[in-house]
C-alpha cells in the first residue's frame, strides 16, 4: 500500500510541475505575440522584417512545447492492471454489477450523525434522531490512478470521498491528502433500518408500518396533540464500513433490494481477498 500512495503522490507533484510550466510557456506566449503586434504599432517589423520572423518562430516553438506539456500531463498518472483468477474476476463483475444498481437508488444518505431521544417525553415512536445528508453514488475514478476498473465513488459529506478499488480503497480529500486502505481491512456490514420518515417517502421504498407524529407508551396516538397524524415507518437499506484507523461511515438507501444485493456482493468478494491474503506465506 504504502508503494502505490508513494507514487500517486509523486505523480501529482509532477502534474503540478508539468501544469506549473504549461502556465509559463502560455505567458510567454501572450508575451510574444504583444511584440509582434508592437513591432507593426511602432513601424520596426516593417522596417526589418526578420524581427516579426523570429517573433513568429519563437510562437510557434512554444505552441509546440505547450503541446508536448499537455501530453505529459495526460500521461502523468499510476498505472494499475489488475489480474483476477477467475474465482475473484467473477465475485468482482458481481459486485460492480450491484453497484451500478445500487447508485439507481432514489435517494442515497450519509449518516453523519446520531442521537438518543427519550421517547416518552418527545411523545415520539423514535428512540433515536438522526442527522444525515443526501450524497452521490457513482463510477468515478481518481486522475491520479489509470486502471482497467473503474472505481465505485462513495461521497462522503462531512470528510474523505471513498474510492473503492480491486485491491484497496482510497480515502481522498485532496492530492495529497489522503489515505490507502486495503479491502480486508475493513469491517463491514449491510442490513436494513426501520426510519420514521417525517418527509416524502422515495418512490423506491417499502412502507412495512405506521406511527403517529405523536403516540403513548403503547403506540396509540395522543390525542392531547391537536391535528396528530400518522406517519409512514420505512425499510430502507444500510452499509456501514468501519476500520481501526478511523473509517467510520453509515450510508442509507432508499432501495432496500439493491443495498442487500450490493450489500452480499462486497461480502462474498471481501471474504475470498481475504482468504486469498491468509493463503500467502508471510
Amino acid at each position: 500500500m504504502q508503494g502505490i500512495k508513494e507514487a500517486i503522490l509523486m505523480s501529482a507533484q509532477q502534474r503540478k510541475e508539468l501544469k506549473n510550466d504549461q502556465l509559463k510557456i502560455r505567458g510567454t506566449i501572450r508575451n510574444s505575440r504583444l511584440k509582434l503586434a508592437a513591432s507593426y504599432i511602432f513601424l520596426y517589423g516593417l522596417i526589418k522584417k526578420s524581427i516579426p520572423q523570429n517573433i513568429r518562430t519563437d510562437i510557434k516553438n512554444q505552441q509546440e512545447a505547450t503541446s508536448q506539456l499537455l501530453i505529459q500531463i495526460e500521461n502523468c498518472y499510476v498505472k494499475l492492471e489488475t489480474e483476477f483468477e477467475i474465482e475473484i474476476s467473477e465475485k468482482y463483475k458481481t459486485l460492480f454489477c450491484t453497484f451500478t444498481q445500487l447508485i439507481l437508488s432514489n435517494r442515497i444518505w450519509d449518516v453523519t450523525s446520531a442521537f438518543y431521544q427519550d421517547r416518552v417525553a418527545a411523545r415520539s415512536s423514535a428512540n433515536t434522531l438522526l442527522k444525515k445528508r443526501e450524497v452521490k453514488f457513482a463510477i468515478k475514478s481518481l486522475p491520479d490512478i489509470k486502471s482497467n476498473f473503474e472505481a465505485l465513488y462513495f461521497q462522503n459529506a462531512n470528510g474523505a470521498d471513498l474510492y473503492i478499488y480491486p485491491g484497496f480503497i482510497v480515502m481522498y480529500s485532496s492530492e495529497s491528502n489522503f489515505a490507502l486502505i486495503g479491502i480486508d481491512e475493513v469491517d463491514f456490514s449491510h442490513g436494513f433500518v426501520r426510519f420514521t420518515e417525517t418527509e416524502s417517502v422515495p418512490g423506491d421504498s417499502i412502507i412495512i408500518d405506521q406511527t403517529w407524529l405523536k403516540v403513548n407508551k403503547n403506540g396509540s396516538p395522543d390525542r392531547r396533540f391537536k391535528g396528530n397524524y400518522q406517519i409512514p415507518i420505512v425499510k430502507y437499506g444500510k452499509i456501514r464500513l468501519q476500520t481501526t484507523t478511523g473509517l467510520n461511515e453509515e450510508y442509507q438507501f432508499s432501495n432496500y433490494d439493491f443495498t442487500a444485493q450490493f450489500g452480499h456482493a462486497f461480502s462474498a468478494y471481501q471474504s475470498v481477498i481475504r482468504s486469498i491474503k491468509q493463503s500467502k506465506p508471510q
